[in-house]
Formats: C-alpha cells, structure tokens, sequence
C-alpha cells in the first residue's frame, strides 16, 4: 500500500500556475503591494541609514567594515532589513489571499497580525539564513534546497500563529515538494533579481545627477516591488501545500483574519 507521502507525491505542486497566479495578483494589486512593501523598505532605510548611512544602505557606498565597530553596525543593519522584510511578507501574506478570493483589500486588517508574527518570522529567518549559507559553502544547490525546506516559514507563523515552531511546519510541508518549490522560487527569483539590480542601479544614476532623496526613492520603491512579487509567490505555495496535503482551501485559511 502507498505511503500518504507517495500519494501527496503524485500530486503536481502547479509551479507554472503559482507563478503565473503571482504576478497576475502582483501586478492586479499594484499600489496595494507597492504601498505594503514601501512601509517596510522606507523604515528600514530610515532606521538602518542612521546607523552606517544611506548611501551604504541604497548600494552607493561600501560599509565601513575595516573597525570592529563597523562590522558591529553592520550586523545591526541586517539583522534591521531581515526584522523589516518579516513585517512586509507578513503583510504580503494576508493579500494574497485576499486578492486571490477577489475579497477587498484591507491593509488596516493585515498589520496586527503581521506585528504579531514580525519577531518570529525575523528569528526563524535568520536562523534558515544561517543554514542554508552554511550548505552552500560547499555547493549551491544543498543551499537553494534549504531555501525550499524553509520557504513557507512566514505564512506558516501568521496563519497558525505557531511562533518559533514555524521551521518544523515548513519543513513538514515541503516534504517530498522540495525540488518543484525550489524550481518556482527561482523563476519568481530571476525577476526579483533583476527589480534588486535595477534599484541600486538607478540609484547611483540619481546619487550623481539629482541627489540622495531622489536615489533613495528609487531604492526604496524598487525594494518594494521586489518584496511584494516574492511574498505573494511564497503566500501561494504555502497555500497550495494546504491544499494538496491537509486539503485546506483558501477560504478556510483566510478565515483565520475575519
């Protein structure tokens, strides 16, 4: 008889249907997801600018990384980003499933819950952060595969509220999953790269020619719409994971808000 695991297995994840059912609800609910992803990325440049520089933190300028002081200020920074990053997914999460079920969007509705899962989700990042840096020193592809086993972290902690358990979750989800999450996080990947390179990039065009309140827009806009596509991709595999394994639907997990 078929193990539950080799039943799952038979069932195909839909990479091509989250990635596509991503950028449709990303660019559907665009200023939504900017405005979402812009609360995140401007506190963290506020916050993170005060401790090493604005420059450094849009990509115009290298940290000071030659004093122990440095490199402590640094590690403060990204500890900031990933604490910034956790609330914005947080929040990203919630949409996501609003805009799938065609509900309204509601970003008054989103913030409690995702303040409530900021601490969580920040710690268990780094600590997935931790480990797949650590597989990679040998190879990439063991690291990109940790990446997968811990991708479905943040919508596990702000939908079932598990706090520091969300690891285990994520990994009990992805199981036997792995490799197709792995292939659509990298599609979803390309392009956030490219809107992360196009930020910098446009930024120190601006630092040059118009100023850094310009440059700083540019980054943090560019920020934003590379949180929002990322966190929506993510949102749905941990939805469609639901699905396939517990046989949850949307409607049920978005309950958990009203």
């Amino acid at each position: 008889m078929s193990s539950t695991a080799d039943t799952d297995a038979r069932i195909a994840l839909g990479v091509g249907a989250i990635v596509g059912e991503s950028f449709s609800i990303f660019f559907k609910n665009l200023i939504p997801v900017t405005l979402m992803g812009l609360i995140a990325s401007l506190l963290s440049l506020l916050l993170t600018g005060a401790l090493v520089g604005v420059d450094v933190v849009i990509g115009v300028a290298l940290p000071d990384m030659s004093t122990p002081a440095g490199v402590s200020l640094w590690a403060i920074t990204l500890v900031l980003q990933i604490a910034f990053y956790s609330l914005a997914s947080a929040l990203l999460v919630q949409l996501a499933y609003d805009a799938k079920l065609g509900n309204p969007i509601q970003i008054g509705r989103y913030i409690s819950p995702a303040i409530r899962a900021i601490v969580p989700v920040a710690v268990l990042s780094i600590v997935a952060g931790l480990i797949a840096g650590v597989a990679s020193i040998a190879l990439i592809i063991p690291g990109l595969w940790v990446y997968a086993l811990f991708s479905v972290v943040t919508p596990a902690v702000v939908i079932e509220r598990i706090g520091f358990g969300g690891l285990g979750r994520s990994a009990d989800l992805t199981k036997e999953y792995r490799w197709p999450i792995l292939g659509a996080l990298i599609l979803i990947g390309i392009c956030v790269a490219i809107i992360n390179f196009v930020g910098p990039f446009l930024a120190g065009i601006l630092m040059v020619n118009a100023g850094i309140f310009l440059a700083s827009i540019a980054y943090v806009v560019t920020s934003a719409l590379g949180l929002g596509l990322s966190g929506i991709s993510i949102a749905l595999i941990y939805a469609r994971l639901r699905e396939i394994k517990e046989g949850v639907t949307v409607d049920q997990i978005a309950s958990v808000f009203d």
